[in-house]
């Protein structure tokens, strides 16, 4: 296990046997290897005692503890996250090396982009696994996810599963997040794909150039035989080429590239597109889904797949859960849309695509909120954008976490324009704020709910409760009688 690890000293038996690996010292128990990990919150070595007392047979470190035990093995290492992958990586046989392991990283796009492959690939008649934000599947069997992408020890057991049931292919969202922490390191990727780079995760990553280098060093990491699928259009695309030893590879909606698609109708029912001198409809819909949908049909080429009959099955699927999903109220035609859009640039790729299917007289009603804990500077811009491309807006609380909602929804209002105020209403209380878009909404309007897409929760103070945007606009439709 410790064949692609840089250990720096260790203690004890480097023979004993393990059968579990944990991050968590209340999962120890005899025969398991314990990292301890320094992440934001907590510091893993300070339980590493802890573990010790539980049976833990392994534990592997940056820091030696003063007082070792002299049954336990340590083994002390410059990073314990990136100890963590490879170890993990071997302990389950190296499942990425027997499969088509496919990474989708951006800001925007990434479980579309994962979500459709899937479906695509399961329509091609291939056993398929799928790691998203949304869910984890092998083939049809749903398992639910917790974090964009898995830790590198559930990473792994995941992909093991998933070749164990057959898989050929799996695809995955590859978040900034997840390459910083070592999530991903040890991994054999086929290919990567870019979709696009705006403001997001700042307050984790500090500054806009880390989190662009983070996006960037996945692609630094493929191997000669992996292919880089980029966003030709978006303007960092090059940057994700520039040290990769994979073979470079292009889309775009503008200009020359491997795969390139031109838009002749962006309609309510669905895309038209010219791609690659095929005449194509598709039900996706926004020039937003475009791009994903030649993301997709790009990387199934690259992956050896007939490009007609890629198109053909591509023009019969639907979107991801909660990106630009529409509901109808029947007595009013009032259209609902709800969509995970939680930045600036995916709110105004929505209200664009709003304003190229609408009619002049149907308003936009926009309902909208910030995440507590989160990048901050963006709650004005959102806000101001909101605004620009709605007839009227409701600020609402999206998942406080920690913060006060109030606290958020000052630092919203401070975006909106003098112009503007008289269209803008604040409500805390999510569900009211639903209630209210919908009760404000006149026949054949469009309401669209921002912010949560396909979440089923609302996380205020630790605590995750019941909350679906779908559900509770559906709610209100039916009790407003619309």
């Amino acid at each position: 296990m410790l064949a692609d690890v840089a250990v720096r000293a260790h203690l004890g038996p480097t023979d004993a046997t393990v059968h579990s690996l944990t991050l968590d010292s209340r999962q120890a128990t005899a025969g398991t290897v314990f990292f301890a990990l320094r992440g934001a919150q907590t510091d893993g070595h300070q339980f590493v005692a802890k573990a010790v007392a539980q049976g833990a047979t392994v534990i592997v470190c940056e820091e030696l503890p003063a007082e070792p035990d002299a049954a336990t093995t340590y083994v002390q290492v410059a990073d314990s996250a990136e100890a963590m992958a490879y170890m993990a990586a071997t302990f389950y046989g190296h499942p990425s090396r027997q499969l088509q392991l496919v990474g989708i990283t951006g800001t925007n796009g990434k479980t579309t982009c994962a979500t459709v492959l899937h479906r695509l690939f399961r329509e091609l008649g291939y056993h398929v696994g799928l790691l998203s934000t949304v869910q984890n599947q092998i083939d049809e069997q749903v398992i639910p996810a917790t974090h964009t992408t898995p830790d590198a020890i559930r990473l792994n057991e995941l992909l093991a599963r998933m070749v164990k049931a057959g898989c050929t292919y799996t695809f995955m969202e590859v978040s900034s997040h997840a390459v910083v922490q070592h999530r991903v390191t040890g991994l054999h990727f086929a290919g990567g794909v870019f979709t696009n780079l705006t403001h997001d995760h700042l307050d984790y990553h500090g500054t806009f150039d880390n989190y662009l280098k983070a996006k960037k060093s996945f692609f630094d990491s493929l191997g000669k035989k992996a292919f880089a699928l980029t966003n030709a259009d978006d303007k960092r695309g090059p940057v994700m080429l520039q040290n990769t030893a994979a073979r470079r590879e292009t889309y775009s909606l503008r200009g020359p590239a491997t795969y390139r698609a031109r838009l002749i109708e962006n309609a309510v029912h669905g895309l038209h597109l010219d791609v690659d001198g095929r005449d194509v409809q598709f039900r996706l819909i926004g020039v937003f889904n475009a791009y994903n949908l030649l993301a997709v049909y790009g990387t199934a080429v690259l992956l050896g797949e007939e490009p007609l009959e890629v198109l053909t099955v591509l023009s019969g699927l639907t979107s991801a859960p909660g990106r630009f999903e529409p509901i109808l109220a029947q007595k009013t035609r009032i259209t609902g849309i709800v969509d995970y859009a939680h930045t600036p640039d995916a709110l105004e790729n929505v209200l664009d695509t709003i304003a190229d299917i609408r009619q002049p007289s149907q308003q936009v009603i926009t309902v909208v909120g910030c995440g507590g804990n989160r990048d901050a500077a963006k709650r004005p811009v959102m806000a101001n954008l909101a605004c620009k491309g709605s007839s009227r807006v409701v600020l609402t609380s999206d998942n406080p976490r920690f913060e006060d909602p109030n606290d958020i929804l000052a630092q919203m209002q401070a975006g909106v324009q003098a112009a503007d105020l008289g269209k803008v209403l604040t409500i805390a209380d999510r569900r009211e704020a639903i209630k209210t878009a919908v009760a404000l909404a006149q026949p054949g309007d469009i309401v669209l709910v921002a912010g949560k897409g396909h979440e089923n929760y609302q996380e205020i103070k630790g605590v995750k409760n019941d909350f679906d945007d779908k559900k509770v606009l559906q709610e209100m439709f039916d009790l407003l009688g619309k």
